[in-house]
Order: structure tokens, then C-alpha cells, then sequence
């Protein structure tokens, strides 16, 4: 299930479902550790003796986020209970606080008590054994724990003026689950009572109330909720006398400010673009900074649900991924951010030169299907070469944007020689491109196009970094490395007779070319890194074919991966859909038609595939991996990194093109 509200700081990370329920918390990286393995933590209401899960039926909801800013704005309805309620949710910019503000509206003709329900279903430290949960009467909280993680749930409510204000929670339940068939202490609050045990221990969940008496009819009521985080009991409940001494309030008005201002540090122009695409634009900036951790990984996705589909999740840092995302900052004018993740990358890098397939955010490997040996038992690298490549690229951008000298020089020599000499060494002898690796599908090992554009692209960074330095002699073997690809390119990855260029190649150890000819957005690289121009004949020919061949012939439209794509797949009738439509891939056309335009006119042919991405992203703003062919819903995980990168970069290249032709047109 998609993950609409991701809430984050860089170190602790909460995300809910689209029926408003609680489903993710990580901390103290974003993707590692998650204590709750997705499951569900619900949230309850009881009111004249009835009781509601929020994710009941019956609820009329709005799950969205406040305009301009990472605190949400969800409205729920339930007719029956005559109850409204509207939540703001934020995690604090700065510390471990989960903070919930709930506004209760009486709909009823008559004075009620309202009760609500938290309920939190434990997994710390990625595991149900050996949690435990206790009533902690000192602050009149619950407090959950495993190791070094501490996990305090407090509260307080507002009937009337504050001097009505009263802190901690009014009741509370601990018990066991997901053993010899316990449900939780959930299943304890629907009555609308908490039977108080004191503590439990080992695969445990705990439940607390807030109550609201007196609630007058047509009238309304505060209540806050909160869940504060740390490595030691001192330390979590220490953040909970702050917010009982400054107010709950505070953090949610300083939060709220915190990200209008980030999102809204540059005054810009953008163009022609509509306000929904300006929003889409900024929110997706919101979105990638939840994903971004304190210690400068970039996360590819972190929803718990894809679990299911492959028994591990996106909660990695891929290096591809993470150097688009950090391009996508840069050009939006965020050097602050991407910095820790050159570093990151610095701190990774093999002594060889080479990055590996993906880390956690801990800077440890993460898991791997990519083999150190082949079929025949021989050594080979386990690696995908453009996320080497891509980073040398991203960082090249990078200064480029904000001339951070400073900066990138201390990486010259750590960071960029090393992995510039690894591209220049590792390259097959026949064809002299790029050696065999993993595509960045990491699905088939090969010669790739793809592959080829981004160490074409990274070796033209790295040569510019050589000059800048004055290391004439590495900046002259970069550069001709990397005309004599794109030579080799054009001799052994461009098709004439079928007209576009191949998706890859592999070379037997006679020196037989076997040639991959499907049609795979990923050929779009080929412009996008700068190795080929987008008028040139090859590039032209190529996309047309793409664009004819992936684009999905339903009511839903957007562009595939490539021919047949397995993954996820809905229909075998590819006369429909070659695969399911891409966010990524849809942003690669319209890339394609920026950078190719010569009127305004031209350009503004890319705006129906940014106005197809907003249309099909969720109402908060959240935009997936791929969407259903035939419904448009999100497929796979949600929010994906990547594609609001892809959105916020192809924004970027609209508004500068714009800029660029309005102005030879004045000219």
C-alpha cells in the first residue's frame, strides 16, 4: 500500500498509508532500523459508546499535507458518530518528536465525552522478541524499549480556555501480540476502555487515551499527541518535558515554518508553469528531503510493503539513485544537502575506484543479487558502473551550481581521481567500451548504452575537475577516454538497420557481438548525460522509436521501461502496454522534448507529460514508482525518490530553456 504522508528530519522517518494509518517508523537513520516491520498502528475514536478505527469505512477523509510544507492537513468525517475530525502531524525539524494535533468537532445536538485511541504495534530494532512496553507514572506516559531505542508516548488535551489543559495520557493498555493468537491491546480500546497492565514484554504492543469530557454540542476540543525518541529513558523524557513546558504548539508552528522557508529559500521564476505544477514542484522538494538521512545517504524508497513482493525493501542507498537525486538538489540551489552524500560515497569508495550496489545508511553493504563470479566460475565485478560514474557526473553538477570549491577539493583526489581511473582501466578490450556490469535496472549484465553515457559523462566531470586542479596530464586521458567512447559507441551500439541504438551488447570470448536490441527508456541517457546532442540524426531516430514503441495505447498513457517489462506486470497484451508507465520514464520524453525544442513552441510540447505526472500522483503529493496501466493507480513502492527527482530536475530544465529562448528571442 502506498505510503501518502511521509513525515521526517533525517533521523527519525514516519510515513502513513493512504487510510491514515501509521504504518512506518525508523530511526535514527531514515530506512534503518524499522520498529514497527509496517504493520499497522491504529488510531481510534469512542463517543456515545460507539467506537471507529480511522480506517473504518464509514470515514470521509482527506489525507493531505499543509500547502508548502511537511506538517499534514487530514480531515476525517464519520457520519455516524457525528464526529469531524482534523489532524496536523508533523515530525519536528530538528529533534526526535512525533508530534499529532488533533481538533475533535462535535457535530452531535448534545454535550458528549470523546475519547481517542493510539495504539503502537512494536517491532524495535526490526524484530517483535524482547520489546517492552510500560506505564511510566513519573510523566503519566507509556514507554516501549529495546537496547538502546526508547520510544516515550505522551499526551495532553484542551476543553475550553488553557487553564483546561491537562498533560499525560488518561489511560492506557500493554499486552502481547502476534503470539498464541493475541491481536494487540488495540482490540482492548474498542469498548472504549484500557484495562491499565502495567507492562509486558516480548512481542508487545501498547494502546493509550486521551479523553475529552464536556464536549459541548457545535463545539470542538484540542488534543496532542506525541512520541518522542532517543537512545536512553533520560533522553526521551527529557523531550517530553519540553513539550509540556513549551506547549505542543511551539513544535508544530516552528516546524511548519522550518519547511515553508526552506522550500521557499530562492525567490524564482518558473515560467509558463501553472500553480499545480509549481506546487508538485515544491512538494516534491519537501518529499525528497524526508528521504535524505542526517548522515548523507540518499534513500531509494522506504516502504515496508514491497517486502512482500521481494522479501527486502528499497530502504537502501543505491548510488545511481542517490547522485540523480543529489543533481535534482543541486539545480534546485540546495548544496547544503547534497554535500553529505558526496561525502558519503567518499567514505564507500573501494580502494579499486568502484562503488558498490547499494549501502545502508550506516555505510555498510547492503544486501546484493549482483554475483562475484559469472556462470563459468570466473571473477567478476559485482557492480552497476554508472552509479560510479553518475556520482563523479553529480558532483561536477554540483560545482557547477554553486562553485563550492572548498568543497570538492578535498574529494579530488579521494573521491574522483580514483574513481576516474577505475573507469579509464575497466573497459573491454575489443570494443573499448565500458567492461561488463549490471544495467541500472539490475536485471542483465552487459555492455550498455546506458552504462556507456553515464562513464562518458563522469570522465568529462572528472576532466574538468583535472583542469580545474591543474592536473593537465589526468584531464588529457580522461577526456580522450572519453571521446574514444563515444567513438566506440557509435561503431558498436548504434543499429543502422534497425535504426536506434541498442540497449546493449555482449561479446563472446571469440569475439562474437551479441546485440540486445529492445527498445529501453534508459537509451534516453545517451542525451541526457551529454554524449550525444538531442538533434543529433542517431538520437532523433532513437527516440522516436521509444516514444512510438513503450508510450501505453490506454486511457492512462505514460511511457514503459522497456518491451515487456516483467515487473509488476498487469496485461500480457502488449498491444496496450508494453509494460506499466514510469514517472522516470514519462520525465525522460519530456526531458527529451526541452532539450530538443528551438521555439517555445517546441518546449511547451513537454507540458502535458509534467501536467501527466501531476494528474497521477497521489492527493498528498506522493508520486510512485509506476502506475496501473488501466487505472492509474500507484504501483509498487510509493513515495520513490527517483521519480520526484526526475520531476523536479525536468522542472528545471523547462523554467532555464524558457529563460534561454525567451531571451534569443529578445535578442
Amino acid at each position: 500500500m502506498p505510503r501518502d504522508l511521509p513525515l521526517g528530519n533525517g533521523t527519525l522517518l514516519l510515513n502513513f498509508d493512504e487510510d491514515y494509518n501509521l504504518r512506518d517508523i525508523y530511526w535514527p537513520h531514515v530506512g534503518q532500523d524499522l520498529h514497527t516491520a509496517g504493520d499497522i498502528s491504529h488510531t481510534g475514536v469512542w463517543v456515545d459508546g460507539q467506537f471507529a478505527w480511522l480506517d473504518a469505512p464509514e470515514w470521509q477523509r482527506e489525507v493531505l499535507y499543509e500547502e508548502e510544507t511537511l506538517v499534514t492537513k487530514v480531515t476525517l468525517y464519520h457520519p455516524g458518530l457525528q464526529l469531524q475530525l482534523v489532524f496536523h502531524d508533523c515530525v519536528d525539524f530538528a529533534r526526535a518528536i512525533f508530534l499529532r494535533q488533533v481538533e475533535v468537532h462535535n457535530r452531535a445536538d448534545h454535550e458528549r465525552e470523546v475519547r481517542l485511541f493510539f495504539h503502537y504495534d512494536w517491532h524495535i530494532r526490526g524484530a517483535a522478541d524482547a520489546n517492552t512496553v510500560f506505564y511510566y507514572p513519573e510523566r503519566r506516559a507509556l514507554v516501549a524499549y529495546k537496547g538502546r531505542v526508547y520510544f516515550l508516548m505522551s499526551g495532553q488535551v484542551q476543553v475550553g480556555g488553557p487553564e483546561s489543559v491537562k498533560e499525560g495520557i488518561a489511560g492506557w493498555a500493554t499486552g502481547i501480540k502476534e503470539f498464541h493468537g493475541s491481536e494487540g491491546t488495540w482490540r482492548d480500546a474498542e469498548d472504549g476502555t484500557l484495562q491499565g497492565n502495567p507492562i509486558a514484554q516480548g512481542s508487545v504492543d501498547g494502546t493509550l487515551a486521551l479523553h475529552l469530557p464536556g464536549l459541548a454540542a457545535g463545539g470542538s476540543a484540542l488534543a496532542y499527541h506525541w512520541l518522542t525518541v532517543g537512545s536512553h529513558l533520560p533522553e526521551v523524557v527529557e523531550l517530553d518535558v519540553l513539550l509540556c513546558e513549551r506547549g505542543p504548539e511551539t513544535f508544530l508552528l516552528r516546524t511548519r515554518n522550518y519547511w515553508h522557508r526552506w522550500v521557499n529559500k530562492h525567490e524564482q521564476d518558473f515560467a509558463d508553469l501553472t500553480p499545480e505544477i509549481v506546487n508538485l514542484y515544491k512538494r516534491s522538494l519537501l518529499i525528497l528531503r524526508t528521504q535524505i538521512d542526517h548522515d548523507g545517504a540518499i534513500i531509494a524508497a522506504n516502504d515496508a510493503d514491497v517486502e512482500h513482493f521481494s522479501d527486502d525493501s528499497y530502504s537502501y542507498m543505491w548510488p545511481r539513485d542517490g547522485a540523480l537525486v543529489a543533481n535534482a538538489l543541486s539545480h534546485a540551489g540546495y548544496a547544503e544537502v547534497t554535500r553529505g552524500f558526496f561525502d558519503f560515497c567518499n567514505a564507500v569508495l573501494t580502494e579499486k575506484g568502484y562503488l558498490l550496489h547499494k549501502y545502508n545508511p550506516d555505510h555498510s553493504w547492503g544486501s546484493s543479487w549482483h554475483p562475484w563470479i559469472d556462470s563459468s566460475g570466473h571473477p567478476q565485478l559485482p557492480i552497476q558502473e554508472d552509479e560510479t560514474a553518475l556520482v563523479i557526473y553529480s558532483l561536477w553538477q554540483h560545482y557547477l551550481s554553486f562553485g563550492d570549491i572548498e568543497f570538492v577539493a578535498p574529494h579530488f583526489h579521494s573521491l574522483v581521481v580514483p574513481a576516474a581511473d577505475f573507469m579509464v582501466g575497466y573497459r573491454d578490450e575489443l570494443t573499448h567500451l565500458p567492461g561488463p556490469s549490471y544495467d541500472l535496472w539490475e536485471e542483465r549484465r552487459g555492455i550498455l548504452s546506458y552504462t556507456t553515457s553515464a562513464v562518458y559523462a563522469g570522465l568529462i566531470a572528472a576532466a574538468n575537475f583535472a583542469q580545474l586542479f591543474g592536473e593537465v596530464g589526468l584531464g588529457e586521458t580522461y577526456q580522450r577516454t572519453a571521446d574514444e567512447l563515444k567513438e566506440a559507441a557509435l561503431r558498436y551500439l548504434w543499429d543502422e538497420e534497425r535504426g536506434h541504438f541498442l540497449r546493449m551488447i555482449t561479446v563472446d570470448k571469440d569475439g562474437t557481438i551479441q546485440k540486445d536490441p529492445t527498445l529501453d527508456s534508459s537509451l534516453c541517457g545517451l542525451f541526457q548525460f551529454g554524449m550525444f546532442g538531442p538533434d543529433e540524426r542517431e538520437i532523433v531516430l532513437t527516440m522516436q522509436k521509444l516514444e512510438q514503441t513503450l508510450w501505453a495505447r490506454t486511457q492512462v498513457g505514460g511511457m514503459a521501461r522497456y518491451e515487456n517489462d516483467y515487473y509488476y506486470q498487469v496485461t500480457s497484451d502488449l498491444s496496450q502496454a508494453q509494460g506499466n508507465p514510469w514517472f522516470i520514464c514519462t520525465l525522460w520524453l519530456a526531458q527529451y522534448r526541452i532539450t530538443h525544442a528551438q521555439t517555445i513552441e517546441e518546449l511547451q510540447l513537454a507540458l502535458p507529460l509534467l501536467e501527466w505526472a501531476r494528474i497521477r500522483v497521489l492527493p498528498s503529493g506522493v508520486m510512485a514508482e509506476q502506475v496501473h496501466p488501466f487505472t492509474g493507480k500507484p504501483l509498487s513502492v510509493s513515495p520513490l525518490t527517483w521519480s520526484h527527482a526526475e520531476f523536479v530536475l525536468t522542472t528545471r530544465w523547462y523554467v532555464g530553456k524558457y529563460r534561454r529562448l525567451r531571451q534569443n528571442n529578445h535578442e
